[in-house]
């Protein structure tokens, strides 16, 4: 893996730390080329873009602020990127913000805010699990919520049962991909055949139908989809505590910690009790249910990858390019708008389309 060149920038007089944050930009790195130790306001403000969410997120990258210049070194004997200095001016063992961090990405010394007076962030605490918490917010819960930071949450507490919280991108296909494998092979194709009078099931392979069924529940996913993302993820809980923490629990920590790799795919155990639940209606309303909803976990498979790709991945162009773009925008801009994941339709069709600015060059993450 090659180095991460170093990118420390300023902005209103104080020192941002953007080294780790630059593939992370919803503008793309290639927008933070050659700022490296300059001021960045001019292109900051000419962005358009930068809503109250990428300015509160910035906290989280302040430095202490440098004493002359962007190479000079801090009276307190600290350089520009918090790192201790040595006699001879170079940098070691450098800690951000000149505070160790801790296994879990908070800081040695418990204040995690100290860069951040005028934020939300003293509404809690960093250092306790988080689900716990969410009842004290009261009226501003709201606000918090989509007030964005890159820190690592502690959901519910002791290290054995907070790993059960994390879901590893690639567990989500290792369960799914046989699974549904083994709902076509083992029901779904048996159901057809029977219902043709077929003797061998696989026969049902070679027919169109098969594929079709699964056609279908795939594109009722979508819709699905789109219904679960603004209605239920998206729901408003005023002021009701349980709602907060429900929502907060099912939604509200993937938009307050947007950049944590083991927050963006659905957990196995909730995702079977969705999947049993929906099969309900989908019993009643197909005709050959079972391949319904193969198709319809085909469909979120696909969901779920994409939601992962578009946080992590850097496609060049093309679907999965503007939908990285739209989904950036949903969570820093228009938190009402843009529910879709996988593709804008539903969006368009009821009338919360983000409308996207063109752009003179291509982002790359």
């Amino acid at each position: 893996m090659g180095r991460t060149e170093p990118l420390i920038v300023s902005y209103k007089n104080k020192w941002y730390d953007l080294t780790d944050f630059a593939h992370k930009h919803p503008g793309g790195k290639n927008s933070l080329t050659g700022l490296h130790q300059k001021d960045m306001a001019e292109r900051f403000e000419r962005a358009p873009g930068h809503s109250q969410a990428a300015q509160y997120l910035m906290k989280e990258y302040q430095l202490n602020e440098p004493a002359g210049t962007a190479t000079s070194t801090k009276q307190n004997g600290y350089s520009l990127n918090g790192a201790k200095a040595t006699g001879n001016g170079t940098v070691t063992n450098g800690f951000k913000n000149v505070v160790k961090p801790t296994a879990n990405g908070l800081h040695a010394n418990g204040d995690v805010t100290h860069l951040t007076d005028d934020s939300m962030e003293y509404l809690v605490d960093w250092n306790k699990p988080m689900l716990f918490q969410i009842h004290k917010i009261g009226d501003k819960y709201a606000e918090w919520v989509n007030k964005p930071v890159d820190r690592e949450l502690r959901l519910v507490g002791p290290g054995w049962i907070e790993n059960m919280t994390k879901t590893p991108w690639w567990i989500v296909p290792g369960f799914w991909i046989p699974a549904i494998l083994y709902i076509i092979v083992q029901y779904g194709a048996k159901d057809l055949a029977t219902g043709r009078g077929w003797n061998n099931p696989y026969q049902s392979f070679a027919t169109v139908d098969l594929y079709l069924h699964l056609v279908i529940g795939a594109f009722a996913w979508t819709l699905l989809e789109y219904s679960l993302h603004r209605w239920v993820f998206h729901l408003d809980p005023k002021s009701n505590r349980f709602l907060q923490t429900f929502h907060f629990l099912i939604h509200g920590q993937h938009h307050k910690v947007p950049f944590d790799p083991y927050r963006l795919v659905f957990p196995v155990p909730p995702a079977i009790l969705l999947t049993t639940i929906f099969y309900q209606p989908v019993y009643y309303a197909f005709p050959y249910p079972r391949l319904t909803l193969a198709g319809g976990l085909i469909g979120y498979l696909i969901y779920d990858m994409i939601h992962y790709y578009l946080h992590y991945g850097s496609p060049a162009g093309g679907h999965l390019y503007h939908m990285k773009r739209y989904h950036y925008s949903h969570h820093f801009v228009h938190h009402d708008q843009g529910y879709g994941i996988s593709s804008d339709i539903w969006d368009k069709l009821f009338g919360t389309r983000i409308i996207l600015r063109k752009l003179k060059y291509l982002l790359k993450w």
